[in-house]
């Protein structure tokens, strides 16, 4: 009987350790990541960093960081749309946009359906990272301490990866 439930137990073991697609989704690198998914907007590396500054391209598609209180973003107010730095997709309404003292724009939401989320590994634990679902470009992560009066989300973004296109202007075309 002992024996019976050791080897039960054993096998319970092995049959709960498996990985799921998703957990294999969340342990895979950036670059398995981005083959996986099709993007609109789809370049090399090289084409992007033609594209690109060296800054730009750090964030955007390395997944870097720009120091804080750097961006002339983080105290942009006026009514206006932020499109993906890459791309050009719309990606923030800045109506949506409060100043969380961390010294990057921060919003508490999206524009529905251009930022997908993704698990990142990169600083020794789990955080949410935000990518622009049409190229695939980091744009930074999210949070749960943003206005407790709307989402209660915080978008923290790096500006030098947003472009401001202000109210009336047109969007520009994406960067196809």
């Amino acid at each position: 009987m002992i024996r019976f439930i050791g080897i039960s137990l054993i096998a319970l073991l092995f049959v709960s350790c498996g990985n799921t697609s998703k957990e294999l989704a969340m342990n895979s690198s950036d670059e398995e990541m981005q083959q996986e998914k099709k993007y609109e907007v789809t370049k090399t590396a090289e084409e992007w960093k033609k594209l690109l500054t060296s800054q730009e391209y750090n964030v955007l598609r390395e997944a870097g960081t720009e120091r804080p209180h750097t961006s002339p973003l983080n105290k942009q107010y006026a009514p206006g749309t932020l499109v993906c730095a890459a791309c050009y997709a719309p990606v923030y309404e800045n109506e949506h946009k409060f100043d969380s003292g961390t010294g990057w724009p921060s919003y508490d939401r999206a524009i529905e359906g251009q930022v997908e989320r993704d698990v990142d590994y990169k600083i020794g634990y789990a955080r949410t990272e935000l990518k622009c679902n049409t190229c695939g470009s980091h744009l930074g992560h999210e949070f749960n301490d943003g206005p407790k009066k709307t989402t209660g989300k915080r978008h923290c973004i790096n500006g030098v990866a947003l472009n401001f296109v202000s109210k009336g202007e047109e969007l520009p075309a994406l960067r196809k």
